[in-house]
């Protein structure tokens, strides 16, 4: 089973949110959704500005099997997208839920963050997804 941080929220659409405070969240895919798709060799992140609502596709990750669509977990405002994955995608892969993260969001809702799952009912979904 892939590493599953417990002080994470997630979605089941394979999306990890970290709650940073003053209703900002951090966002990336988790380590189990980058082994699914093997080497990332291309991301493309959503502006900053952009306002996205709750399961909008917001980003892609391409990798040299397919191109999988990152669908925005928490409804809010991009304010921050981590530029270094346009020269390193592979870092998603060696580090999905540190240096790996993808976007930050301003949320509208800060409450939110109650509807997504905690660690224990992701690593559920995941096992019950593979059966």
């Amino acid at each position: 089973m892939s590493n599953i941080p417990s002080e994470l929220k997630y979605t089941k659409t394979h999306d990890w949110v970290r709650d940073e405070g003053d209703g900002k969240v951090t966002v990336g895919i988790t380590d189990h959704a980058q082994e699914l798709l093997g080497d990332l060799v291309f991301v493309e992140l959503p502006e900053v500005g952009a306002e996205i609502n709750a399961g909008d596709e917001c980003a892609v990750v391409e990798s040299v099997k397919a191109a999988s669509d990152v669908y925005c977990p928490l409804n809010g405002e991009v304010i921050e997208v981590n530029e270094a994955l346009a020269d390193a995608p592979e870092t998603i892969n060696s580090d999905a839920f540190d240096e790996g993260w993808m976007f930050r969001l301003q949320l509208v809702d800060a409450g939110e963050l109650d509807g997504l799952m905690d660690a224990e009912a992701y690593a559920e979904h995941c096992e019950n997804e593979e059966h």
